[in-house]
């Protein structure tokens, strides 16, 4: 095969493998993003009534994309007031936030009682069942064309550089190569005209 031919191929074997790596990559992102959004929002419920801005937070995408949890309604349950086992008013019960409700409607903070431990049919009518990290998904997915300006803006940059890099190592192997060819060719006993002598950047200098 001629030398031109079998760089060719090495170029494209090794964009081959680094495209696929990168949709690899990408894809267990989003299972893992969606694993670590649902394990931080059940962290942030278990202190709820205590961290002031998680609780805004979370009140806000609970009104805005109508959602209630993390995964589901029933993540609330991690929080000790609304946990079924609990005393109080609250047990077992939801925030108001995710109550189904007319914007002229007064707010009624008790709406979520006793709603924890329901089914999902039997609930929907009352308060939002489906969990906020889906929600927010939904809306990136609908708004897709923003997420991929967002996604190309972050990403094209990192893959540009490990492409040149890839490309840099491939073209320094091949000058290796060269050298090495030419030095068979010029015989075991054949000196070079310059010899280098120090260490380190020293080495380029002719002694």
């Amino acid at each position: 095969m001629p030398r031109g031919d079998s760089e060719q191929v090495r170029y494209c074997a090794r964009f081959s493998y680094l495209w696929l790596k990168f949709s690899l990559i990408i894809y267990s992102t989003v299972f893992w993003t969606i694993d670590f959004l649902n394990d931080n929002i059940r962290r942030g419920i278990e202190n709820y009534y205590d961290d002031l801005d998680f609780k805004n937070i979370m009140d806000f995408v609970q009104k805005q994309f109508k959602c209630c949890g993390g995964e589901d309604y029933r993540d609330w349950n991690k929080n000790q007031y609304h946990d079924c086992s609990a005393p109080g008013p609250l047990a077992c019960g939801v925030p108001y936030t995710c109550c189904i409700r007319n914007k002229t409607d007064v707010i009624n903070t008790m709406c979520g009682y006793k709603t924890i431990d329901k089914e999902r049919l039997s609930v929907q009518n009352v308060i939002y069942v489906r969990g906020c990290t889906n929600a927010v998904l939904i809306w990136f997915m609908d708004n897709y064309t923003i997420m991929a300006g967002l996604l190309l803006g972050i990403l094209l940059p990192q893959f540009l550089g490990v492409l040149l890099t890839l490309l840099y190592i491939t073209r320094v192997e091949d000058i290796i190569m060269e050298h090495s060819v030419t030095d068979g060719l010029l015989g075991p006993g054949t000196q070079p005209s310059m010899e280098a002598v120090g260490t380190g950047c020293c080495l380029c200098y002719p002694n």
